[in-house]
Order: structure tokens, then sequence, then C-alpha cells
């Protein structure tokens, strides 16, 4: 039998692999094209372009999801068994309790969003509501309250910030090493065609990384909230419930699937593909604790 503590120090480890891996890729990019073009300053570019990229999108990253995914916030009096559940668990976590909102939307679904226990918020749809019984709902709010609380908002904000960067780095690393005038030496030329190839191909390894570690943190959640209620069937009849509805919301994005509890987009055709693991596995470790 998996305990809580294995489980989350299994995910912790394996996600800040992952992400060290992104960065990695990031520095290689950077110094094939600085080597090709034999110049400190694109080097210096790239990494002030990366620090803007970076602060910006960790600081505003959390009101744009919300604008995007249509939230608005939970009213206290109308929604008040949600915040009292919101506030019960936030406070069993010992973090400050977030704030709650809603998005009009039959499909059960549900996710946290924000940089750090201060400065979160957790949003659920109208169709989970619906369908959630008392003990199902606290699962899927400690799932959610726990994605705070071991700051994977903070987390997979900066590695979702890190892939968006690659991709653009990538980008315009590809037209300079192509239309640029970099040293032309049969040297340069070797490593310029190696740089192309790992440059095109970089945003892809960089993409199918943020999908794991999105996997990853899905489990550190589901450990973790099964934690702070002591109850591991509140989740695992939750996710069971879920298997058996359409969790696909209308205002979700690539960009965003991966902050919901359930995959709010149509089924992927390989789960290396996908935000998140498999429903029947993970229900499957929570009935094992």
């Amino acid at each position: 039998m998996t305990s809580f503590y294995d489980e989350i120090s299994r995910n912790k480890r394996d996600s800040y692999l992952l992400m060290l891996t992104v960065f990695l890729i990031l520095i290689g990019i950077a110094y094939i094209v600085s080597s090709i073009f034999e110049s400190t300053f694109l080097l210096i570019l790239m990494t002030f372009i990366s620090i803007v990229y970076i602060l910006t999108g960790y600081y505003y990253s959390d009101r744009i999801v919300l604008a995007v995914s249509g939230a608005r916030e939970a009213d206290p009096k109308r929604y008040i068994y949600l915040h009292n559940v919101v506030e019960g668990l936030s406070i069993a976590a010992g973090i400050p309790k977030p704030k709650v909102y809603i998005i009009n939307d039959d499909a059960p679904n549900a996710f946290a969003t924000g940089r750090d226990p201060e400065h979160s918020a957790v949003v659920v749809t109208t169709g989970l509501l619906k369908i959630m019984n008392r003990e199902e709902l606290e699962g899927v709010i400690s799932h959610e309250i726990s994605h705070i609380k071991n700051y994977d908002i903070k987390f997979m904000t900066l590695i979702a910030v890190l892939v968006g960067l690659v991709s653009m780095i990538a980008n315009i690393s590809t037209r300079m090493l192509l239309f640029g005038r970099g040293n032309r030496r049969n040297g340069n030329i070797i490593l310029m065609i190696i740089g192309l190839i790992f440059i095109i191909l970089s945003p892809i390894f960089a993409n199918l990384i943020r999908l794991a570690v999105s996997r990853r943190r899905e489990f550190l959640a589901d450990a973790t909230g099964a934690k702070i209620t002591r109850y591991p069937d509140g989740l695992a009849n939750a996710l069971e419930k879920l298997k058996t509805h359409n969790t696909h919301v209308k205002t979700a994005t690539d960009a965003t699937a991966h902050l919901f509890i359930a995959s709010p987009l149509k089924k992927k055709i390989s789960n290396l593909f996908s935000t998140h693991p498999p429903l029947d596995e993970r229900i499957r470790r929570l009935r094992a604790m």
C-alpha cells in the first residue's frame, strides 16, 4: 500500500527533474545561436527577453486565465455551501482561503490558479455543483486546495511560461539561422545544421515535458487532497462520476487545459499528449491509500 508521503515525494522529485530539463533546453538554444553568430550580445538579449517574458507571465497569468475561462466571483450568499467547503478545507490545509469563482457550464470540472497561497483562486463549474455530494465536493476542492498548498499553481505557471518561451525563442532562432549572416566556416555550418535540428524539435520536447509535469502534479494533488480530508474515497468517488460525464468546458483552451481536475478538452489520441493521467489510474491509486 502506498502512503500519502511516498506519493507526494515521488511526484515532487519527478516534477522538478522535468522542469530542469526545460531549463536546459532553453539554455541549449541560447548557447547554440550565440556560438554560431559569435555574439555575446545575442546571449544577453535572449536572457533579457526571457526574464521579461517569465515575470510578465508569472504575475499576470492568473488574471488572464480567469478572464479567458469566463469565471466570475461566486456570490457568498448564493454559493454559501461552496464557500464553506473551501474555507473549511483551507483551514485544514493551513493556507488562507482562496477567492472562489464560478464558471457557468454544465460540464463538471474545477481548477485552481494564482501565484501563491496569498494570491490564489478556486474555480468550479455549475455542472460540478449539480452532480457532487458533500464528500465528493470536498474531495474535488481538497484536490484544488492541494495545488495551492503544494505551490503547483506557481510551478505550473512557470513551466507553462517556460515552454511558451522555448517555442518563441526557437521560432526566432530558426529564422536567424536560416536567413541570418552568421559565421559560415565549416565547423559552424555543421553546428548550424545540428542547431537547427535541435531548435526545431525543442518546442515539441518542451511541450511533452509540460504535459508530463502536468500529469505528475495531478497525482501529487490527489495524494495531498486525500491527506487533507483523510478520506481518499471522497475524491475517488468524485473521479468516478467525472468518468461518466462530459467534462469538456466550452471556454477551456490548450493553454488552460492542464489546470483542470479532469481534461476539459476532447480526448487525445495517446496519453503521451494528454494533460492528465488516466482517471482509472488516479482512482486506483486513491483506493490503494
